[in-house]
């Protein structure tokens, strides 16, 4: 099973190399001969055959020139453009701002029904209230060096996040109870963030799971934040980039680890007392 954080990425790239593989064969083509139709050297033909390097639109569209497969270029290209959306620098993402990451995935929000989501750091998105949201998005755009438009990104971060609860949608998540310890903004803001949990985990559609400092013996130990959409894919974020799993045996690999997650969790008045004794703590 790959194992690499881009690994879902590295997977589609294998599998286009795999199809052009198959479109030079089908040609009756060896390396040296594509190579020579489409005027690049045999060591990059090596590379694309191998998935060590990831080709141009053009290059795709030479390939199948030279393989009298030209109906196949799109198809390929659409491929290949999915591969790069697999794993992608927030560098990229973020160039102009945050509230762009925050209006792209709409789309796959609102497709959703079932949304589970584990944290070891911060809240989750959808049950963020404004000021920690922008006392989060602030501390992102500072350490990333984003152009200041955090007013903007929380904004669409909420939009977003209402997605979430409108029609017959379920919203699981569970967190570690350091979550609920690590200040983001003041304690008004911490405070704030804390009474809403109280709040949103009574809604019927919402579940809240905590894993308490002493939940033990330990069956998963705290990973990167990531989030399941159906059964579709996984949202993972690392300090670096953003990833998209959606290979089979990295997708049970999360559904494994959110199982385990949750049966650490508490729930309910257990949950409700590691909460207000956070809360407690701010004062």
């Amino acid at each position: 099973m790959p194992t690499s954080p881009s690994s879902s990425a590295q997977a589609a790239r294998v599998a286009l190399a795999a199809r052009l593989g198959e479109l030079m064969r089908d040609a009756g083509l060896k390396g040296g001969e594509l190579s020579a139709r489409c005027g690049w050297h045999a060591a990059k033909t090596s590379r694309i055959l191998n998935a060590k390097a990831a080709p141009a639109d053009a290059d795709i569209r030479a390939w199948c020139r030279a393989c009298d497969a030209d109906d196949q270029a799109d198809d390929l290209i659409a491929s290949n453009r999915a591969a790069d959306s697999l794993y992608v620098e927030w560098r990229r993402l973020t160039r102009t701002g945050l509230r762009h990451a925050q209006q792209a995935r709409v789309p796959l929000y609102t497709r959703t029904r079932h949304f589970r989501a584990y944290s070891s750091r911060v809240v989750p998105g959808a049950l963020q209230t404004r000021e920690y949201a922008t006392a989060l998005l602030r501390t992102v755009a500072d350490v990333r060096q984003t152009p200041d438009d955090v007013a903007d990104a929380v904004e669409a971060r909420l939009t977003r996040s209402g997605v979430v609860f409108e029609g017959g949608r379920r919203f699981v998540a569970v967190i570690e109870e350091s979550v609920l310890r690590y200040r983001l903004g003041d304690e008004a803001v911490m405070a704030g963030q804390l009474g809403h949990l109280l709040r949103i985990m009574s809604m019927p559609s919402v579940s809240l799971g905590i894993i308490p400092f002493t939940a033990g013996p330990r069956t998963m130990w705290p990973v990167e934040t990531f989030n399941l959409f159906d059964d579709r894919q996984a949202g993972v974020e690392l300090l670096s980039a953003q990833v998209t799993v959606t290979a089979p045996g990295d997708l049970a690999l999360y559904n494994q680890a959110f199982a385990r997650f949750a049966g650490l969790a508490v729930h309910g008045a257990a949950a409700r007392t590691l909460i207000t004794t956070a809360i407690d703590a701010l004062e």
